[in-house]
């Protein structure tokens, strides 16, 4: 594509993913590096109109006094990762890029994110609707200052702990008075920045185990709005080789007795899944895919422990136990070992490029076709690997054959929620929020 200009706006943008996507575009837009590891540059996806690397401005919430420049220095140091000639280079980028990030915030978020948080402004209380109005506007000023023509909401932050819904969570109609009352949790922070982000109808990817927008309420703004979203819980690792072997257990007929995965890493995200609240969000998606995919439920143990010395390095050790014929018991065991950032960020480029691309496809909803990138993907109960990505590939053939169409300009858009019942706005204060609205719809293959 070419005179484009679009946004990735991070949540955690100073995080060991959000810091590894900034130097990885930064790189790649200079061209420093090649594209191992971008789904989105194979084949597959030649003919596709997809944004290039040199297109992307990036924004975000952070809540740690950090930036950029330390948290690169923090890897070279604590990791042994970045090149530093390659790092030197890109520095100016992530120095710009830095100066787009923005106070998040950790109300309701668990007692251990909120621990982490440094800066004063993400303990500040107030209405979900007051957050929901502070993101459209730090989103306005972002697409302003920079002239974007799109702009897609990452989150990348630290997994939050299982969330409890209620009523009030399963339509906009009740979920719409309830963001102006102050008390009672009614959001964690996921939930706030993927209404906020569906709200203005920007595409929303959830990269974590956390809520997010896997809530009935916010399903139905998505489609109002016509906004794309998708997640959650990247597949980066031990969970990718389960979905990759466990097909092959199932073809070749083996029974699985047991499967047991053992996770150690030393990173932030370890920290924060050593409380057993956090913990549990993310056991819950590496648990289910095996037995999902051969079709009943073996004996299964997943264990996720902090060893801080590993730093960013995530190692898992698993343990498959399987009877062949004539009930000969055999195993398998694997060691995988991988720098969790440098995995999970080329996913988070390639998840973006297609979700502003699905955007212009005006396509809205749940973006099945992902499901390959994901532990715990929304929409799709398959979690055969092989399977998910013949979904995108399928995808893939049609974007090519069936390109976004481009209004001739932007369009006014009013990004304030109504309430169903009396259409009213639920903010006389609210002002309406200019976004591009520059596609038409088109038609999209079925699954």
């Amino acid at each position: 594509m070419s005179e484009r200009r679009v946004g990735l706006w991070m949540i955690g943008a100073f995080g060991g993913v959000g810091t590894t996507v900034a130097l990885g575009l930064a790189a790649l837009r200079r061209g420093l590096i090649d594209n191992t590891s971008l789904t989105t540059t194979l084949p597959i996806f030649d003919g596709v109109d997809l944004d290039g690397f040199g297109d992307f401005v990036l924004g975000g919430y952070e809540v740690r006094k950090t930036s950029y420049r330390r948290s690169v220095q923090e890897f070279q140091q604590r990791s042994n990762v970045f090149d530093p000639a390659i790092a030197d280079a890109c520095m100016p980028d992530l120095d710009a890029w830095g100066e787009n990030v923005r106070p998040g915030t950790v109300v309701n978020a668990g007692a251990t994110i909120e621990r982490l948080a440094d800066l004063p402004e993400a303990h500040r209380v107030e209405t979900p609707r007051a957050a929901f109005e502070k993101m459209k506007t730090d989103l306005a000023e972002f697409r302003e200052k920079h002239r974007l023509d799109q702009i897609v909401v990452l989150n990348v932050a630290s997994t939050e702990p299982p969330f409890e819904l209620g009523e009030v969570h399963e339509t906009l109609d009740q979920l719409v008075p309830a963001l102006e009352k102050s008390g009672a949790p009614l959001l964690p922070p996921s939930s706030i920045y993927a209404g906020a982000a569906l709200e203005l109808g920007l595409p929303y990817i959830n990269f974590t185990p956390s809520l997010g927008a896997s809530i009935p309420a916010l399903a139905e703004l998505a489609l109002k709005r016509n906004a794309p979203y998708g997640g959650k819980d990247a597949k980066t690792g031990e969970t990718l080789m389960k979905t990759v072997l466990a097909p092959m257990f199932a073809m070749r007929n083996w029974k699985i007795l047991s499967w047991v995965g053992h996770n150690i890493f030393g990173n932030r995200d370890g920290l924060v899944l050593d409380d057993p609240a956090n913990k549990a969000s993310k056991i819950k998606t590496k648990d289910q895919v095996v037995s999902s995919i051969v079709g009943y439920k073996p004996q299964t143990h997943v264990s996720i422990e902090y060893i801080e010395s590993l730093d960013d390095w995530k190692t898992a050790w698993d343990h498959i136990h399987f009877k062949g014929f004539l009930n000969t018991k055999m195993m398998m065991q694997f060691t995988w070992q991988g720098c969790d950032s440098i995995l999970a960020a080329p996913i988070a480029i390639d998840v973006c490029r297609l979700a502003l691309l699905a955007q212009r496809r005006g396509e809205a909803g749940v973006m099945k076709h992902l499901a390959c990138f994901w532990k715990n993907p929304m929409g799709v109960e398959e979690h055969d690997f092989f399977k998910q990505f013949l979904m995108l590939e399928q995808y893939a053939r049609t974007a090519r054959e069936v390109p976004a169409t481009p209004l001739p300009a932007a369009e006014h858009q009013d990004c304030t929620l109504h309430h169903h019942t009396h259409g009213e706005t639920t903010s006389g204060t609210t002002a309406a929020v200019e976004m591009p609205g520059n596609v038409r719809a088109v038609p999209v293959a079925k699954d």
